[in-house]
């Protein structure tokens, strides 16, 4: 069910019904009623007058969700430079390897390389809970399939801002990776924005 939500087979607004669910993927009603119930918590689908139904998208809720994400990976990245160890350095360094050899023709490829790295700061934060707060962000982002760095000259782009914030990081200059790391994410959210305008005027 999280897939077809993610991939637009269940649309936005599409009503979840547990009967009709349950048929459709061959089980019962109780497996179903708690997938509705994880995915709610995920941000991926949201109550309606009748029963549940798959979140729907809106500009407001891109800038609600990147209010919060650029304050926080900011944080993170400062964290980072705080108390990352060696070895976080090296997994950086591996994850940003990746990013440059990724070609920019794939954006699933890039999507995830660029998760992976993102996700190599969080853990070099030693924050548990910005962790598990930017996963859960991510989550709902998973609605809004496009990414970003589709967009003409994005990728080389955050490829370069990345090693920025890396520097920053193995320097242990937290204030400058965290002004880089906010800088990167407002930038994400503009591109956001406009992907969504673009869509929906088409």
């Amino acid at each position: 069910m999280r897939a077809e939500i993610v991939d637009g087979t269940l649309t936005p607004g599409a009503s979840l019904v547990e009967i009709t669910l349950a048929e459709r993927y061959g089980t019962s009603r109780t497996p179903v009623r708690e997938a509705l119930r994880r995915l709610q918590q995920d941000g991926l689908v949201e109550r309606a007058d009748r029963g549940m139904r798959v979140r729907t998208r809106s500009p407001e809720e891109i800038l609600e969700i990147y209010e919060a994400r650029i304050a926080l990976e900011a944080t993170a990245a400062a964290g980072a430079a705080q108390r990352r160890s060696d070895f976080d350095l090296v997994r950086l360094a591996r994850a940003h390897k990746a990013m440059i050899a990724t070609p920019a023709s794939d954006a699933a490829a890039m999507a995830e390389a660029n998760r992976a790295l993102h996700e190599a700061i969080w853990s070099a934060s030693h924050n548990g809970t910005i962790v598990d707060l930017l996963t859960r962000l991510n989550n709902h982002l998973t609605r809004y399939p496009q990414t970003t760095l589709s967009a003409p000259g994005r990728w080389d782009e955050a490829i370069a801002e990345h090693a920025e914030i890396i520097e920053a990081i193995g320097e242990r200059d937290a204030d400058r990776a965290y002004g880089l790391a906010r800088e990167h994410m407002t930038k994400a959210r503009e591109l956001r924005l406009r992907i969504y305008a673009d869509d929906t005027d088409t």
